[in-house]
């Protein structure tokens, strides 16, 4: 079994969800006590997401480089950055560490290509909504067309994400405002809808909507535990 690197904290409440995700794979994959192999490093969120609303990527990108260098140190095979909006900073980490890194797009974009959708809607941070690092990627390697919400709409899932999720809270009305946005993008002909942000999946799941969801952390969780069983 290989050792799984993942870079977390960004919230740990979502890395939380990415650990029992990975032991609970390895144990289905393996059976009896059978448990993951995982060196991780959990940042404080609180000085990233500081640095992410100041714009300020380099420094985030600096910190979260040396944070991965001390994942591949303590032997790690393999990197997970467990957050969709932090591999807006995916190159600088890669040249600093000597181990792959397994992109939570290139994951999601397999388990898309294998179920043949190939318009999606995509909920994330705003970074990740308005900026090309994420759906230019799914749609510039793998071919797929990513629709995101309106102005409004975003700033209602940013916030909910920052203020909300982010702390562990779960509201019923939020999540009907998420749902109404699936909705509406769902009418503008997505096939299914990435949930691109990895505390989302704390909100909404598929049993609150006929509309195919793409929970990234349970998909990137999943492409984990395949590699390290390899």
């Amino acid at each position: 079994m290989r050792t799984i690197g993942m870079l977390g904290g960004m919230s740990w409440e979502s890395t939380a969800s990415y650990y029992k995700a990975i032991n609970e794979g390895i144990r289905d994959g393996l059976g009896g006590l059978h448990s993951a192999k995982i060196c991780m490093y959990s940042v404080d969120f609180d000085q990233i997401e500081k640095l992410q609303h100041q714009g300020n990527w380099q420094a985030a990108a600096e910190i979260l480089s040396q944070a991965a260098c001390s994942v591949a140190a303590g032997g790690a095979d393999f990197l997970l950055i467990c957050t969709n909006t932090m591999h807006r900073v995916a190159p600088e980490i890669e040249r600093a560490i000597s181990i792959p890194l397994l992109h939570i797009a290139d994951a999601t974009a397999a388990k898309l290509q294998e179920n043949n959708v190939k318009r999606v809607g995509l909920l994330g941070t705003r970074f990740t909504m308005e900026e090309d690092f994420y759906k230019g990627r799914l749609t510039d390697i793998y071919d797929i067309d990513v629709l995101v919400p309106g102005n409004d709409d975003m700033d209602i899932i940013h916030n909910v994400i920052y203020s909300e999720l982010c702390l562990g809270k779960i509201s019923d009305g939020s999540r009907l405002k998420y749902l109404a946005i699936i909705d509406s993008l769902y009418e503008r002909g997505a096939e299914a809808i990435i949930l691109g942000c990895t505390e989302i999946a704390l909100l909404v799941q598929q049993k609150h909507t006929t509309v195919p969801l793409y929970d990234t952390t349970e998909i990137h969780a999943s492409s984990a535990v395949q590699r390290a069983l390899q």
